[in-house]
């Protein structure tokens, strides 16, 4: 019978230990998340599969045009069709080649060498920006888990303050509007758990769609996660680390030097092109036996910019607006990268002071408080209205102490994005 016990015993062990141990195959932690988008967000693909295409253009605009290989029938005689009969009647086969002028091919793969190395930077810049979007909305999602956690632990309470309130009512020691309030407050809860369920699904579509799944996909997060915050950098040491590692920035670099390329360029079409061909001429002999020689015709041919006050003067205007415009960019990007820093560092800063404030502060007071409230509401030395409403004001701390956490780490995220890299703490 003992030797039965133990193994009911052990077994029983057994399977919690395994309850305990298993973890939901859907369980989505935040790394898990950012490899999943970086891996199967369609966005992030098209922009590189636009990034290979562009990676292949500098060869081609670098290469010199196709030779060209002609076959003609010169001066035939159309009332005979003899090829003997005129002294000029050839069969010729020849090949010319267009030749752009020394340093246009250059500067024109120069030009898409840049621009292809923009679009590499611009993936860099697109997996920066979808990290960010997956965790903010990740966060986003565990702070609606928690707010709806604390909510129904709050219900809970609350139907303990109902059951105490009508069972001092009955004994003629409450009131009943004491009972109503706290069912008031119950069904608020319950009307705030509604609007909650609806913000998680929507949250789950929105991390959904980021992650290449279905909107409906069912995944769940961890119930826990690491709440300390870090320690930065300073804004400066910030500024110079985006300066040289924020992707964008290094996009706007390239397409600078790719449109200062497209205007030397410009610049060299006030020069010719020419055409170099060689053509080799059969000619058959005379009717009489006579022999005729074969003839060889080299052809050197160049393009003349007649037009070039109303053409590539107009052309190198162009290209020098354009660079403007990419200088200007360029500028007005950094002035951008640098308003994003100083706003992502402060709201950081600002909701961190939050959570410790909450965390050490307001949050244990005002457990104290309930607790302290709930016990003289027993013993009658305490109003139920302040009791409810010391119950609430927790509710309120705590969903508050897991909104600053999350905005703390969705600034963080933001901050990770506009700086351009991960280490960015002290």
């Amino acid at each position: 019978m003992i030797s039965r016990n133990k193994t009911i015993t052990y077994f029983v062990l057994l399977v919690l230990s395994c309850i305990v141990d298993a973890k939901p195959a859907n369980l989505l932690s935040l790394q898990a998340a950012i490899d999943r988008a970086v891996q199967d967000n369609p966005s992030l693909a098209q922009i590189q599969a636009r990034s290979e295409a562009l990676a292949a253009i500098p060869s081609q605009v670098g290469t010199l045009p196709d030779p060209v290989i002609s076959f003609n029938a010169l001066n035939l005689p159309v009332n005979s069709f003899d090829l003997a009969q005129e002294n000029m009647t050839q069969m010729q086969g020849g090949i010319s080649q267009d030749i752009p002028f020394p340093g246009k091919l250059s500067l024109r793969e120069q030009a898409a060498s840049y621009q292809a190395e923009a679009a590499t930077y611009d993936v860099a810049e697109a997996r920066l920006r979808l990290v960010r979007d997956v965790k903010k909305a990740w966060w986003a999602h565990f702070y609606l888990d928690r707010a709806l956690e604390i909510i129904i632990l709050n219900q809970n309470l609350l139907r303990q303050f109902v059951e105490i309130a009508s069972t001092k009512y009955a004994v003629g020691e409450g009131l009943q509007q004491d009972v109503l309030l706290a069912q008031l407050e119950l069904s608020k809860l319950l009307d705030t758990e509604i609007r909650l369920t609806g913000a998680i699904n929507t949250t789950k579509a929105q991390l959904n769609a980021l992650l290449d799944q279905p909107a409906n996909h069912l995944f769940s997060l961890p119930e826990e996660t690491k709440e300390s915050l870090p320690v930065l950098q300073t804004q400066s040491r910030l500024f110079a680390q985006a300066k040289d590692y924020r992707a964008i920035l290094a996009s706007r670099r390239k397409s600078i030097n790719a449109a200062q390329s497209r205007l030397e360029l410009a610049k060299k079409d006030f020069f010719p092109d020419f055409k170099v061909g060689a053509f080799y001429s059969g000619r058959m002999d005379t009717p009489s036996g006579q022999e005729r020689a074969d003839l060889l015709s080299l052809k050197l041919s160049m393009t003349v910019p007649i037009f070039a006050a109303s053409k590539q003067a107009k052309a190198v205007d162009q290209r020098q607006s354009e660079l403007m415009q990419q200088r200007y960019a360029l500028k007005d990007q950094w002035n951008n990268v640098r308003a994003e820093i100083s706003t992502a560092y402060s709201d950081f800063h600002q909701t961190k002071d939050q959570v410790v404030l909450f965390k050490q502060g307001i949050i244990p007071q005002a457990r104290q408080t309930v607790a302290s409230m709930l016990a003289g509401y027993q013993v009658n030395k305490v109003d139920f209205l302040n009791l409810v409403r010391s119950q609430i004001t927790l509710y309120n701390y705590e969903t508050q102490y897991w909104k600053a956490l999350t905005e703390a780490n969705q600034a963080l995220a933001q901050l990770t994005a506009v700086v351009g890299k991960e280490e960015i703490y002290e």
